[in-house]
């Protein structure tokens, strides 16, 4: 099977799409034939070393967690899924940029009839974070929420979600995004030069809590605006949260099955969209990860590792 693989820490270059032995499940553990996997900032972090401290990578390593796709192999012991089924999950063993992939059985939900494969294959990172975010700034009825990176991966699901919770959102992002934002209920204002005025402008002078998904100043942007520092929560800045004491909550935060399909069933149903910025397939994981690295992607990008079959 063909596989993503880098053999040292660097840049796009040194990533390869490598012939390797197929997987085998081992006990709790299922089989998946990927249809879609989402690629997602961390992984080119890693890639680079710039976590070596944290989530040191060992070599060659494979690299990916969103996945979905059709269960084709039980391991001994494992639940709830037979062969055939349509599956989304996660692995944690950086994995799932491949056409197989085994995944524990509890790291994996049912695919809701509706749903797509690439928005399935790409939701997990994405989603498990924004949940998380939006969770530790508790958005109640009433509240002002303002939200940096708006329109990417992460702030796009975070501007949906804090909205469900009743809240007004404003969503820093660039002019081109702003009428998909209109169109979500979230009040657009521009990034860059005198944004603090902007905000206070569209906030009425009033901002309650604040998710910072891009980091470069965004949390002191926070403390600025009078936003107390545990109603702050940011996944890019942890530096700057720990010195002001905002919060720090991530995908791991809210990484379980459960809120996975939780997040699927609204994806299926239309009350959470998941936009799709652009797909590739497998080979061209380069040129995937060169558009996600410039940093101005609307929504997820996806691998496809069968490009040829049905969607």
């Amino acid at each position: 099977m063909k596989a993503v693989r880098f053999h040292e820490y660097g840049g796009i270059e040194v990533l390869r799409v490598e012939e390797v032995e197929r997987p085998v499940p081992g006990p709790g553990q299922v089989l998946v034939k990927v249809k879609a996997a989402g690629i997602n900032p961390g992984e080119a972090y890693i890639r680079v070393g710039g976590v070596h401290g944290r989530w040191p990578a060992t070599f060659p390593s494979g690299q990916g967690t969103d996945l979905a796709g059709v269960v084709v192999e039980l391991g001994p012991h494992a639940r709830g899924f037979a062969v055939g089924d349509e599956v989304l999950g996660y692995t944690h063993r950086r994995a799932s940029h491949a056409q197989y992939a085994v995944v524990d059985d509890t790291a994996l939900t049912v695919r809701p009839q509706g749903l797509s494969w690439d928005v399935a294959g790409s939701l997990q990172v994405a989603g498990a974070t924004a949940y998380a975010t939006v969770f530790a700034v508790e958005p109640d009825p009433g509240d002002t929420v303002v939200v940096s990176g708006a329109a990417g991966g992460v702030g796009s699901l975070a501007v949906q979600l804090a909205r469900r919770r009743g809240a007004t959102v404003i969503g820093l992002a660039s002019e081109p995004n702003h009428a998909w934002l209109k169109e979500h209920g979230v009040v657009p204002v521009a990034y860059g030069q005198g944004v603090a005025d902007r905000v206070r402008q569209a906030a009425g002078g009033r901002v309650d809590a604040f998710i910072d998904t891009w980091g470069d100043g965004y949390v002191e942007l926070a403390v600025d605006l009078g936003v107390r520092p545990e109603r702050i929560n940011t996944i890019r800045d942890w530096h700057t949260a720990a010195k002001v004491g905002a919060r720090a909550y991530g995908e791991s935060s809210a990484t379980s099955a459960v809120v996975l399909g939780e997040l699927a069933r609204l994806a299926a149903r239309g009350e959470l969209d998941v936009p799709i910025a652009r797909t590739y397939p497998l080979d061209q994981v380069r040129d995937a990860f060169r558009e996600l690295e410039r940093r101005h992607t609307h929504g997820k990008i996806v691998l496809r590792p069968w490009p040829d079959e049905e969607r």
